[in-house]
């Protein structure tokens, strides 16, 4: 069992390792990945909390959840910071693209989480032959997908906010450095 546990550890971080590398090469970027990635610590939280408060187990098909929620609970913040990016890139400065981007993209968000909590809900109660092993799957997907969601919507435009200010004193830094070193030629 402890080796299964290593093996599903390894794989949860070998997905969130993949999935930075997938969204790094989408956004042509280091950083908003970075902030992305930020809703996995919220949905893992999520998830260890469904499973406290429902007395179930940190068991085998409850790793297999936390590993499906890494892939799972980016989507959300992937459909914001990628609004928030076009509608910058439109032209719209980054509150005003971060705020239009909230209202616009909350519809599209609750019904992704919406389908799959529901889809998930007969796995999480256990309905059927065998399916009682399976609930603590389900239990962490749904958790960790709810707290996630309404963490998503706070958390990223704000973590969106200063990432993108930090960028910009860094790339300002490097400039200056840049400028400095063809002047002293």
């Amino acid at each position: 069992m402890d080796d299964t546990m290593a093996a599903l550890i390894f794989a949860l971080v070998v997905a969130i390792g993949l999935v930075y590398l997938v969204m790094t090469a989408q956004f042509e970027s280091w950083m908003h990945p970075f902030t992305i990635m930020l809703s996995v610590p919220t949905a893992l939280a999520g998830g260890l909390l469904g499973l406290l408060i429902t007395g179930k187990a940190l068991g085998l098909t409850a790793m297999i959840g936390i590993v499906m929620l890494a892939g799972i609970v980016v989507n959300n913040a992937i459909v914001l910071v990628d609004y928030i990016n076009t509608l910058r890139a439109s032209g719209k400065d980054r509150k005003d693209a971060i705020t239009t981007a909230g209202p616009i993209r909350l519809r599209p968000i609750l019904m992704t989480t919406s389908t799959t909590v529901l889809g998930l809900l007969p796995v999480a109660i256990g309905i059927g032959e065998g399916a009682e092993a399976q609930a603590p799957m389900g239990i962490v997907v749904i958790a960790g997908l709810l707290l996630s969601t309404v963490l998503t919507l706070v958390l990223i435009p704000t973590v969106y906010t200063l990432v993108d200010d930090f960028s910009t004193a860094v790339k300002n830094k490097l400039g200056r450095k840049k400028e400095e070193m063809i002047e002293g030629e």
